[in-house]
C-alpha cells in the first residue's frame, strides 16, 4: 500500500440538489422511504410473521418495510417472482386480509410499506391451469383475450406454443401411453404426469395422436426448449413465461391491484424488477408514473463500469448494486491484486485472466442455453434482408455469426435505443464499440454484414430507403436489446463468477471481479453525483440476489490486505487436506472451497459451541450449486457424478478433519480485527450516504450467509430483539453482532429523526477531509450550499490491517466543521470539538464514529447517557 494521503478537500466535495434530481424525485405530496427493510415473503413467513416483527422494525429505525412481490404465485413459491395471478394477494402468505392487518400495525407506529414488482414475465406452472391467462392461451391460442399477454411467435411451424415438459421424445411417449385424455371432468384434458393441459374446442374425439397435433401448444421433450422455444422466458427460465407489459390493456390487467394498493396508501412506492427485460422500459416507467402520480420507484437495473441510469427515466433511481460496489470497494485494498492473482495460478495451474472467461461463458451461453433466442434475432434479419434488394447477399450464416460475436463483445444489459427515434449518443458508442470487438473475432469478408447488422440495431436507414417504418426492423431494435440482458446474466453473473476466484467476494451481483478496490476520492465523486442527480436512489450491500452476504464479504475482503499471510496459509490448509483430494477436484473449485469455508466461519458449530464452520448441509447445498453454475464438469441437466462426489467427499474431509478446522480458525483470529473494520465501516457507510438504504432481513447483525436458497433460511428476530433492548438498557455490545446492531439502531434513528439531513429536498454531501486513506470521511445534513455546514459527520476505518502495518493512527486527523457545543458520537456517547482530532482519540472504542451537533437530537441526547470509552471485546 502506498503512503498515506490527504483525501478530500480542506473544504470538501459539496454536492447537492440540482442537475436532474427533481424529476427523479416523486412527484410534489408522494412520501419518499427514509430507509427499508426487506423482508422475504413466504409460505413460512406470511403476513402474520411479516405484523409479528413490526415493534422490531420501529424499534430499530426503519421507516419502510420492503416485501417481496405480493401477488399470487406459484403454490409453494420460496420467492414470489413466479406470478401466477395479478388480481390476488398471495393467498399462501395470508392474501390481502393479512396484508391488511400488516399495513395498519405498520401505521399504527408511523412505518409504511413498499413492494416488489414484476413486471416482466409470469410462471409457466405445473399444472398449467394454474396460470389462468395462460390456460386460455393454451386452449384458445390466438383467439384468447389474453393471446396479447404473451411474447408467442405464433408463425413459428405448427402454430404452437412449445411446452417443453416431456421426459422423453413426443414419439415415446405416445408410445409408451404416458399421455392420457381425461374427459371426466367439466373440460376434456391432457395428462402427463403430474402436468395438465387444456383440449382444444372440437378436437377432443380425434385420435390421441391427431388430437395432440391439433393442440395450439406442442408437447415436447425438455431438451428441445434451449433450440426451438418460440415464447419470450425470463432468461433460460423455461417456467417463466414473458408478458407484453408494454401493451396499455396488458399494463393495466397486471397492475390493477398494485396501483389500488399505491392509492389507497397501503404501498408507498415499488421496486421494479429487471425493467431491462421489457420492450420498453422508459414506456413502462413513464406510464407507471402517470397512473401511479408520480411514486417513489426504483429499478433493478445493473449499471455496468461508467454506465448511468438514462436521464429519462421518471424514477428514483436504482436498486443500489452500483452502491454496493463503490461501498465494498473502499474495504478492499488494490494492492492485493497482484499477490491474489499469482494465487490464484499456482492453486489452479492456470493464469486466464476474467475477462477471458466473461467471453468464454458469455459465449457458451449464447451457442447453447440462449440457442432459441439468438435463432430467433437471426431469422428477423434474415427477413429483413431477403425483403430488401439492396441487402439480399448477406446471408444467414454471415449474419448468424456477426449476431453471436456482437452478443459476446456486448458489455452492458442493454443499449435503449427505441424504434424509431434517434438512437442515443450512447448507445451508439457502445454498440460500435462492440462491433469494433466483434470485427477481431470475424473474418474480413463478414466485416460489411457486421456493419449492416449494427445499424439496423440502432434504427439507422441501411440498404433500400424508406424502410425505417419496417416493423420487422423495429422487432429487431427491441428484441437484440431484450437478448443482451440474459446474456450478461447468464454469461457473468451465472457463469463467469462461478468459475473464477481470485478473490471471491468481488464476484457480486453489478461487481467486477477484475476490479480491486475504490478510492476514498472515487467514493466522494460518487456520492456528490448521486445527491445532485439520484438523492432519494435505493442503496443495498445484501439482497435475495447477492452471491454472498455483506459479511461473507467484508471477511473476504481482509484478504487483499493481506495476501502473502493467506497465500501461507492456504498452502499449509492445502497440504493438510491432501487426504481428502480426488483427483477430479479442480483447482478453481478447491480454492472456492477454502474461500467459502473461511468466509462464512463463525456462522456454525464446533464442539457444540458458536463460532465454527459451516454447516455440512448448508457448504454442500451451496457447492452443488456453485460447480452445476460454472458449467465446467457438471451441469444441472447433465451432472458428473464422479466430479461432484469429489467435490462432495473434499468438503466433507475438510469439516470433519481437526487439523485443518484448527488452521483456519487460528487464521480467522488472525483477520478478527480488520473484519470487524470492515464490517461496522460498510454498514454505517451504506446508512448514511447518498439514498434510501435498505436492509436485508437479518443483516443488522452479522449475516454470513451464501447465495439463494441459503439467504432464506429463518430468521432470529426474538435474538435481534433481545440484543437491541439490552443495548438501549445502556449495556456495552458484547460482540460484533451487538456492535453491529449499534451501528444500525442508531444511524437508522436517526435518519428517521431527521429525514431532511438525508432524503429530504435540501440534503446534502460533503467530503469531510482527512490525512490519511485509511479513513474515509463525509458530512450530511440540509442547507449546507446555502454556506451551512454538515448536522452529521460519518468517519470509518478502511483497510485496517495495513494501518496496523503502519503503526496505528499516529498523529492523523479528521478535520471536522466547526461546532459550537461541539460533535456527540451515536455511538459511545463521546463528544468530541471541532476542527482537527486526533483519528486515534476519535476512533479509540469503535472504528467508526457517528457524529451529530450537540444540541440537535433526541438520538444523540440518549447517546450521551452512556459513554464508551474502551473498545468493544
Amino acid at each position: 500500500m502506498s503512503e498515506p494521503q490527504q483525501t478530500g478537500q480542506q473544504t470538501g466535495q459539496q454536492g447537492g440538489q440540482g442537475g436532474s434530481a427533481a424529476q427523479h424525485r416523486p412527484a410534489p405530496g408522494k412520501p419518499v422511504p427514509v430507509s427499508t427493510y426487506r423482508l422475504q415473503i413466504r409460505p413460512e413467513f406470511g403476513y402474520d410473521d411479516a405484523t409479528a416483527v413490526v415493534d422490531h422494525l420501529d424499534a430499530l429505525g426503519v421507516s419502510h418495510a420492503y416485501l417481496s412481490p405480493l401477488l399470487e404465485p406459484t403454490p409453494g413459491s420460496a420467492h414470489g417472482y413466479d406470478v401466477v395471478d395479478h388480481s390476488r394477494v398471495n393467498p399462501e402468505a395470508g392474501g390481502r386480509e393479512a396484508l391488511d392487518v400488516l399495513v395498519k400495525r405498520l401505521r399504527s407506529k408511523g412505518l409504511a410499506a413498499v413492494a416488489d414488482v414484476v413486471p416482466n414475465h409470469m410462471a409457466v406452472p405445473t399444472p398449467a391451469r394454474l396460470n389462468r391467462a395462460l390456460w386460455s392461451v393454451l386452449r384458445d391460442g390466438p383467439d384468447s383475450p389474453y393471446a396479447r399477454w404473451f411474447d408467442v411467435d405464433w408463425w413459428t411451424s405448427g402454430h404452437a406454443i412449445l411446452m417443453p415438459v416431456l421426459g422423453s421424445r413426443i414419439g415415446q411417449v405416445l408410445g409408451s401411453g404416458e399421455l392420457e385424455l381425461d374427459t371426466s371432468g367439466p373440460e376434456p384434458l391432457l395428462r402427463y404426469y403430474d402436468h395438465v393441459f387444456p383440449v382444444r374446442p372440437g378436437t377432443e374425439t380425434l385420435p390421441l395422436a391427431e388430437l395432440v397435433d391439433r393442440q395450439w401448444y406442442r408437447l415436447a421433450h425438455w431438451r428441445v426448449a434451449d433450440e426451438e422455444l418460440n415464447y419470450r422466458r425470463f432468461f433460460d427460465v423455461d417456467t417463466l413465461a414473458a408478458i407484453r407489459v408494454e401493451d396499455p390493456e396488458v399494463f393495466d390487467a397486471s397492475h390493477e391491484l398494485l396501483l389500488e394498493l399505491l392509492a389507497s396508501g397501503e404501498l408507498e412506492g415499488l421496486r421494479i424488477d429487471h425493467p431491462d427485460g421489457l420492450a420498453d422500459p422508459r414506456g413502462y416507467v413513464r406510464r407507471l408514473a402517470e397512473r401511479s402520480g408520480g411514486a417513489w420507484v426504483v429499478v433493478e437495473k445493473i449499471l455496468e463500469g461508467a454506465e448511468a441510469l438514462p436521464d429519462d427515466w421518471p424514477v428514483a433511481g436504482t436498486t443500489g448494486y452500483d452502491a454496493l460496489l463503490r461501498v465494498g470497494g473502499l474495504f478492499v485494498d488494490p494492492a492485493g491484486a497482484g499477490p491474489l492473482s499469482a494465487l490464484l495460478a499456482e492453486v489452479t495451474g492456470e493464469a486466464t485472466g476474467f475477462p477471458a472467461v466473461v467471453a468464454a461463458a458469455k459465449r457458451e451461453v449464447v451457442e447453447a442455453g440462449l440457442y432459441a433466442e439468438v435463432h430467433r434475432l437471426v431469422q428477423l434479419l434474415v427477413q429483413i434482408v431477403a425483403a430488401d434488394v439492396r441487402l439480399r447477399d448477406h446471408t444467414e450464416r454471415a449474419l448468424r455469426e456477426c449476431v453471436v460475436e456482437l452478443l459476446v463483445a456486448f458489455p452492458r444489459y442493454r443499449a435503449y435505443v427505441v424504434p424509431g427515434e434517434p438512437a442515443p449518443a450512447e448507445a451508439q458508442r457502445v454498440l460500435e464499440e462492440a462491433a469494433e470487438q466483434a470485427r477481431e473475432h470475424l473474418p474480413e469478408e463478414r466485416w460489411d454484414t457486421l456493419a449492416v447488422v449494427v445499424d439496423l440495431l440502432l434504427g439507422r436507414e441501411v440498404g433500400s430507403a424508406g424502410r425505417l417504418a419496417d416493423a420487422d426492423r423495429a422487432e429487431l431494435v427491441v428484441r437484440f436489446q431484450q437478448t443482451c440482458g440474459p446474456v450478461m446474466a447468464k454469461g457473468v453473473e451465472d457463469t463467469a463468477f462461478y468459475r473464477w476466484f481470485r478473490l471471491a467476494g468481488l464476484n457480486e451481483v453489478g461487481g467486477d471481479p477484475d476490479r480491486v478496490g475504490v478510492a476514498p476520492e472515487e467514493f466522494h465523486a460518487y456520492c456528490a453525483q448521486q445527491v445532485r442527480d439520484w438523492p432519494v436512489a435505493m442503496t443495498t450491500l445484501t439482497t435475495h440476489d447477492t452471491k454472498r452476504d455483506e459479511d461473507v464479504r467484508a471477511r473476504l475482503a481482509v484478504l487483499s490486505e493481506l495476501p502473502l499471510e493467506f497465500a501461507e496459509a492456504l498452502r499449509h490448509w492445502r497440504r493438510l487436506a491432501a487426504e481428502h483430494r480426488r483427483q477430479e477436484l479442480d483447482g478453481q473449485t478447491e480454492h472456492l472451497i477454502w474461500q467459502t469455508l473461511l468466509g462464512t466461519w463463525g456462522s456454525g458449530l464446533r464442539d457444540g459451541k458458536p463460532g465454527g464452520p459451516i454447516s455440512g448441509e448448508r457448504l454442500l447445498g451451496y457447492l452443488e450449486k456453485a460447480i452445476r453454475e460454472a458449467k465446467l464438469h457438471t451441469t444441472w441437466t447433465n451432472p458428473d457424478e464422479a466430479y461432484e462426489e469429489a467435490v462432495r467427499s473434499f468438503a466433507v474431509g475438510v469439516l470433519g478433519d481437526t487439523a485443518v478446522l484448527d488452521a483456519v480458525q487460528a487464521f480467522s483470529q488472525r483477520i478478527a480485527g480488520p473484519v470487524r473494520v470492515g464490517v461496522l465501516g460498510q454498514k454505517l457507510v451504506q446508512l448514511t450516504m447518498p439514498g434510501v438504504p435498505d436492509v436485508y432481513q437479518g443483516t443488522e447483525v452479522v449475516s454470513l450467509s451464501l447465495v439463494d436458497p441459503d439467504n432464506r433460511r429463518p430468521v432470529d428476530y426474538a435474538d435481534r430483539r433481545t440484543r437491541l433492548t439490552r443495548l438501549d438498557s445502556g449495556a456495552r455490545p458484547s460482540d460484533l453482532s451487538d456492535e453491529k446492531l449499534l451501528v444500525t439502531s442508531r444511524a437508522l434513528r436517526l435518519r428517521r429523526e431527521h429525514p431532511e439531513w438525508f432524503v429530504g429536498d435540501g440534503a446534502t454531501y460533503t467530503a469531510v477531509a482527512t490525512s490519511t486513506g485509511n479513513a474515509v470521511a463525509f458530512g450530511r445534513g440540509s442547507g449546507a450550499l446555502d454556506g451551512g455546514s454538515p448536522q452529521v459527520v460519518v468517519v470509518a476505518t478502511r483497510l485496517a490491517a495495513s494501518l496496523e502495518r503502519l503503526g496505528g493512527w499516529g498523529q492523523h486527523t479528521v478535520v471536522l466543521p466547526e461546532a459550537g457545543d461541539g460533535w456527540r458520537d451515536l455511538l459511545t456517547g463521546a463528544l468530541h470539538d471541532g476542527g482537527a482530532v486526533p483519528l486515534a482519540r476519535l476512533l479509540s472504542a469503535m472504528p467508526v464514529a457517528l457524529l451529530v451537533r450537540e444540541g440537535t437530537s433526541e438520538v444523540a441526547a440518549a447517546a450521551a447517557g452512556a459513554v464508551v470509552e474502551d473498545a468493544a471485546p
